[in-house]
């Protein structure tokens, strides 16, 4: 049964959104999730979505669901673009992978209008600047 199964906490593991210039010099923005342990992820996936309310209407993205094989000890991975339109919107990240197959879960929210100029900093392992999922 669901209430049986343990999954353990999920450390060292978050996701950014980026925003950096293209080849135009014009912002684009990004999804990375980052791995900050000393041990390889393995089986990785990753369910987005967005939803909340505007102008007094309930708002809801399609859900994407990206598959990846691993993603290596302190590295990045890149999930997907991001349009900035979406930002009005809550926009959650679920993951699920694996560690010497055990399984780890854990949901991100990156919550409407988090993602202001005001809260960007510095992300030294992307080279970017972007919000941080504390």
């Amino acid at each position: 049964m669901k209430k049986d199964i343990t999954i353990p906490e999920v450390k060292n593991v978050t996701f950014a959104i980026i925003r950096k210039k293209n080849e135009t010099d014009d912002f684009i923005w990004e999804v990375h999730l980052l791995n900050s342990n000393d041990f390889v992820l393995d089986n990785i996936l990753v369910m987005s979505r967005g939803y909340g309310i505007v102008k007094e209407e309930k708002v809801e993205t399609s859900t994407l669901r990206h598959f990846f094989e691993k993603v290596e000890a302190n590295d990045t991975l890149l999930i997907e673009p991001i349009d900035p339109n979406l930002f009005v919107l809550n926009n959650e990240f679920a993951l699920t992978y694996y560690v010497e197959g055990e399984i780890f879960f854990k949901k991100f929210m990156f919550t409407a209008g988090a993602m202001d100029e005001r809260n960007l900093i510095k992300i030294n392992i992307l080279n970017s600047e972007g919000i941080l999922h504390s």
